[in-house]
């Protein structure tokens, strides 16, 4: 007897500590693979981007599927548009020109200076000069969460997907639109316009723009801004926030707009040293301001730069935006 209730004990023991067949209900089991994002797949999707995996975004093109926009609809012209590779909405607003038929006139795609934001009064001032304004909130600014990728791909990728969303808008004339930016935001453009060349984005237009790591943090030779991001010595980070990288790379008109004295820096070489770069890749056309296209500069003898008490950057911009667009027609 005691031996029948001993093995009964045993044969418990072991069935409690035999694993049964896990189900789906029970068990932790992983997503099934075919649904998993995994790099080799061809598609720059969820957290891919180019810098972790290269295999699937550096070669990004327009041709490929993108999200459609959603309205916000608490304001009337904004909209909420997907960064693809971060999978973030980007905050998006668009001006439209008083008294003008709307999706009739010219279109200017901002992109902010810093890590900031777009002044709404700035854009205004350009609405007011007879635009369509198109403005949104980079990865992790302003209204658009997310990380801030300081002007990396993947904002570069935010970029490209506001440009090729608002373009299919009813107010806004995709045959008609150009790109300015202010200070860094040099770098988020050309990094877009280098990777996304088929855009439909007509001229570029860069306002006092620091053009490499030199002239953006601290712990370079001859620099003098206050910001430190990354050291000098990371050049994989860098690689991809440097507008003389991407420069050369343009398909369509370059305009550098500079001004006496710098907004920031000591000196203007950055605008000669990009300009130069400019003319002697294969941009089609590249200006330092009003001076005459396609022409380089020895940084030792620089030629004149807008007077300090002369035009504001919004107003350089309207002015030669309005030139860049009777060029093109």
């Amino acid at each position: 007897m005691k031996r029948m209730i001993w093995l009964s004990a045993l044969f418990f023991l072991i069935s409690a500590c035999t694993p049964e067949i896990m189900t789906e209900e029970t068990s932790p089991q992983e997503e099934p693979v075919s649904s998993q994002k995994r790099c080799g797949d061809s598609i720059c999707d969820g957290p891919e981007n180019a810098a972790n995996c290269p295999e699937d975004c550096n070669e990004i093109s327009t041709s490929q599927p993108q999200t459609a926009l959603i309205r916000e609809g608490e304001k009337a012209g904004t909209y909420w548009i997907t960064n693809k590779s971060s999978a973030v909405p980007l905050y998006t607003q668009i001006l439209q020109p008083i008294g003008v038929d709307v999706g009739t006139s010219p279109v200017l795609i901002l992109v902010p200076g810093g890590i900031g934001t777009i002044d709404p009064a700035k854009a205004q001032k350009l609405a007011d000069e007879g635009f369509t304004v198109v403005f949104f909130d980079p990865d992790g600014r302003g209204n658009s969460p997310g990380m801030e990728n300081y002007g990396g791909t993947i904002q570069q990728d935010g970029l490209a997907a506001v440009i090729f969303e608002v373009a299919q808008l009813p107010e806004v004339d995709e045959t008609r639109m150009g790109l300015a930016s202010f200070s860094y935001g040099v770098t988020m453009s050309t990094g877009t316009l280098a990777r996304y060349p088929d855009l439909p984005i007509l001229f570029y237009i860069d306002w006092e723009g620091p053009v490499n790591r030199h002239y953006t943090t601290v712990g370079c030779v001859g620099n003098t801004m206050k910001i430190d991001w990354q050291p000098c010595d990371n050049h994989e980070w860098w690689a991809e926030r440097e507008a003389m990288n991407f420069i050369d790379h343009l398909k369509i008109p370059y305009q550098r707009l500079q001004s006496e004295k710098d907004h920031v820096q000591a000196t203007n070489n950055h605008a000669i040293e990009i300009v130069n770069a400019a003319v002697e890749g294969n941009i089609p056309w590249a200006r330092l301001n009003d001076h005459p296209a396609n022409q380089s500069y020895d940084i030792n003898n620089q030629p004149a730069m807008y007077p300090e008490n002369g035009e504001t950057g919004e107003t350089l911009i309207a002015r030669h935006a309005l030139e860049l667009f009777e060029m093109e027609q």
